[in-house]
């Protein structure tokens, strides 16, 4: 089973790159939430990695944290939750907030992410909240290095729009928080303008 890869970002797309280790290009489905951590491709990386194996296929899954490789692997243990909405999970919400949500049984902001009906957050709530106990005190808080407005403004509209959610609604949403909120980080936008679309 494959545990790290470290090699070259060849390709780079919303949920998805290709690394280059040794000559073997490897296709490594991956959240949003370490996407936007890669740079840019010829940058150097390391993953952590979760081998699914399947009758049919070997799927590898990448994380830049312990915390994201924790949390997805709890994911798919819940009924109903394979290893791609595991990932969507992941995506549409920062994991220490996830930890936090399932934590205090908030049912209608685990419905918030895209994907996510009420009876799945409350299984998620069931079946996790007592196993993500340990991590809801010791979450670490998202990065706060910041971008260029325009380059986190594109980011963000990229994943909504690869979330679902229409062109002019996702603008209209990501404009709204730009502009009321101090904020330039990928994952705070991200996260508001989630809010405000649910809203």
């Amino acid at each position: 089973m494959i545990a790290r890869l470290t090699g070259t970002l060849v390709e780079k797309q919303v949920q998805r790159i290709v690394l280059d280790v040794g000559g073997i290009g490897y296709d490594v489905l991956v959240p949003l939430s370490t996407i936007y951590t890669l740079g840019e491709p010829g940058a150097r990386v390391s993953l952590r990695v979760y081998t699914h194996v399947r009758e049919d296929a070997l799927q590898l899954f990448g994380f830049a944290t312990a915390l994201e490789q924790t949390l997805f692997e709890r994911l798919i243990n819940v009924s109903g939750i394979g290893p791609k909405l595991a990932v969507a999970v992941l995506s549409g919400i920062e994991p220490p907030e996830l930890v936090r949500a399932i934590s205090q049984s908030d049912v209608v902001r685990l419905t918030r992410i895209p994907g996510v009906g009420k009876k799945t957050a409350e299984r998620l709530v069931v079946e996790l909240r007592d196993r993500l106990a340990e991590l809801a005190g010791g979450a670490p808080a998202a990065d706060d290095t910041e971008a260029p407005p325009d380059d986190v403004r594109d980011d963000v509209l990229s994943a909504l729009a690869n979330l679902g959610y229409q062109r002019s609604a996702a603008e209209k949403a990501v404009d709204k928080v730009l502009r009321q909120a101090d904020v330039r980080e990928f994952e705070t936008v991200l996260r508001e303008a989630l809010r405000a679309l649910a809203g």
